[in-house]
């Protein structure tokens, strides 16, 4: 057995997931890596975020992306999926409903009171929010809990 994950156990991974990190690319080429809360069903890692923002912007003109969430803590514990792909907005409302609904399970209490940030906070994420889906075309993983070491000799 390999330390890669099977296509099932990605899919597993990412729905348990916390914080994943979306890569996209600056219109000079250039990348920009930024953390996000997300959710994963249906083979898509779905996300929200304010519809002026760049991350936006950059996905209108180039879709291409990439997708990275890891877990642990020590080396034998690391665990990771990293996948490249490309963004769409999603404009159906009955997914856009389930990707509110499913963020607001996975992260309940865990966003600010956004009564008490800033105006300039408050004004740049109720501006209005964009759903959007990464699609994987390809991917790799790595589990290093899978390797198996040789016993120590005594």
């Amino acid at each position: 057995m390999g330390i890669s994950l099977s296509d099932d156990e990605v899919w597993e991974f990412l729905a348990e997931a916390h914080t994943g990190i979306i890569t996209t690319l600056r219109r000079d080429g250039a990348p920009v890596s930024l953390p996000m809360w997300f959710v994963a069903f249906d083979r898509g890692v779905y996300f929200t975020t304010p519809s002026r923002s760049k991350k936006v912007e950059r996905m209108r003109r180039d879709a291409r992306a990439c997708f990275v969430a890891e877990s642990g803590h020590a080396w034998r514990e690391l665990k990771a999926v990293v996948m490249n792909g490309a963004l769409e907005i999603i404009e159906a409302e009955d997914v856009q409903r389930r990707v509110l609904e499913e963020m607001g399970k996975k992260y309940a209490g865990l966003g600010p009171d956004m009564t008490k940030a800033p105006e300039v906070t408050r004004k740049h994420y109720g501006s209005g929010r964009t759903t959007l889906c990464f699609t994987a075309q390809s991917f790799f993983s790595w589990d290093n809990a899978r390797i198996r070491f040789a016993k120590a000799t005594t």
